[in-house]
């Protein structure tokens, strides 16, 4: 005599590893204009660098040049709204 038993098979979804698969925060795009962000901020901070001089007695007027605390800056918040508008992207928007 055989006796059969009723044996349940767990239930083998896992509903939080699908939720993670379909909630990428980033995509290419994204990252696109975070690397751009990136390189126009870099640049300003490239801009405003220099102007010193050698011998730390002389003075030099050539810091308080217009690329150096307008143009510079400037270009540095550009950098700023760029990542912000690369972070508050949504994805898949086309």
């Amino acid at each position: 005599m055989s006796t059969k038993t009723n044996v349940q098979k767990p239930n083998k979804t896992v509903p939080f590893k699908e939720k993670q698969d379909e909630s990428i925060l980033f995509e290419k795009d994204n990252f696109i204009w975070m690397i751009i962000g990136l390189v126009i901020i870099f640049t300003g901070f490239y801009l405003m660098s220099g102007g010193g001089s050698e011998n730390p007695n002389d003075f030099n007027t050539e810091i308080f040049s217009g690329r150096r605390i307008v143009v510079a800056p400037i270009i540095v918040v550009i950098g700023f709204i760029v990542e912000v508008y690369a972070i508050l992207k949504k994805s898949g928007e086309k």
